[in-house]
């Protein structure tokens, strides 16, 4: 068993956009494995927009000095656990660590054989949150019309194959980049809106003739200000994030009064919120992924070595990557 371990901690805590002395790679003393407990080593790695959000305005959020909370897939290399045998992949929050020494019950599944890096992706934190968006937040039926932003990333591209291949929603709309959105629409979304086109609005509302009873947001920004201008009457808007300003920007909405005219209910939430339906929602999305309901195969994939991982994870916020963005370590 090692005795140390490679970490990267938050060593300034970033007020805006991420620095180049943001993050510090250090070693740290492994404690010796006790009983019931396994020793994981990272395989990989999930990339979340939230870990920024997690550095400032999360409770607990990550403190100066503290290592990098990630969720990962780990191999078991050492157990004194009867539930985990050596060389089972399991998924659970890593961190940015090379090992990590945990109990079972942190454990947020184990891989099951030959399935890559599905854990990461639909079984994972990605799926759970479009899953929990789905059928907690919006309870969407056949009648609705969905707009999602965000939807070439991880969490938008899991709902709109949810939204229009599990529950048939009559008309699904993603709002991605030009370069996307054939991918969005090869998904399922019956069209999908370039956000960075000079004509966003007007194609907007081309895409949205009926209006759209349901608004899943990812971004924020101006996309938000847009989209608060094409949802129904009493419509909903569900917040999942809001990536345009996790690096400071300030959120600035010409639409708000649209709020007030429309009556919308708009509502934030975080995954965790559900984690008591975790066990129903991984079961369905394992469903569907083998009956084909949900694509995973256009992942983004990086190969990187382990100080790179900070490098990997800043691709988020530069529109490099489609689906979900793995750090494969090497």
């Amino acid at each position: 068993m090692p005795s140390t371990t490679k970490v990267i901690i938050l060593a300034n805590p970033p007020t805006g956009a991420i620095l180049s002395d943001t993050f510090l790679v250090q070693n740290q003393d492994l404690p010796p494995l006790e009983d019931g407990q396994v020793l994981l080593k990272a395989i990989a790695l999930n990339n979340l927009p939230a870990q920024r959000t997690w550095m400032d305005i999360y409770v607990p959020p990550i403190l100066k000095g503290e290592v990098v909370r990630a969720p990962g897939l780990g191999e078991v290399v050492e157990s004194r656990s009867d539930q985990l045998k050596v060389g089972q992949q399991v998924s659970a929050f890593m961190d940015w660590r090379e090992y990590k020494v945990i109990t079972p019950e942190e454990i947020m599944g184990v891989a099951p054989p030959g399935s890559g890096f599905l854990a990461l992706t639909a079984l994972g934190v990605n799926g759970l949150t479009a899953w929990a968006g789905a059928f907690r937040e919006m309870d969407l039926k056949p009648e609705h019309t969905l707009v999602v932003s965000g939807a070439a990333g991880s969490v938008g591209s899991c709902l709109v194959q949810i939204a229009k291949h599990v529950v048939g929603c009559k008309r699904v709309v993603g709002i991605a980049s030009k370069g996307k959105c054939d991918w969005v629409k090869s998904l399922g979304a019956d069209e999908c809106v370039d956000y960075k086109s000079a004509s966003f609005a007007e194609d907007l509302k081309a895409a949205l003739p009926e209006e759209s009873d349901f608004f899943f947001d990812n971004v924020g920004g101006e996309v938000l200000d847009e989209v608060l201008k094409r949802v129904k009457r009493f419509g909903h808007i569900t917040v999942c994030g809001a990536i345009s300003g996790y690096h400071g920007k300030p959120l600035q909405l010409t639409n708000w009064r649209e709020v007030i005219y429309n009556r919308y209910t708009i509502r934030g939430y975080i995954v965790t919120d559900y984690a008591k339906d975790f066990g129903q929602a991984v079961g369905e999305l394992m469903q569907w992924v083998q009956e084909g309901e949900i694509k995973v195969d256009k992942e983004t994939v990086v190969e990187a070595k382990f100080e790179d991982i900070p490098k990997v994870w800043g691709r988020l916020f530069t529109g490099e990557t489609q689906g979900t963005l793995v750090t494969k370590l090497v």
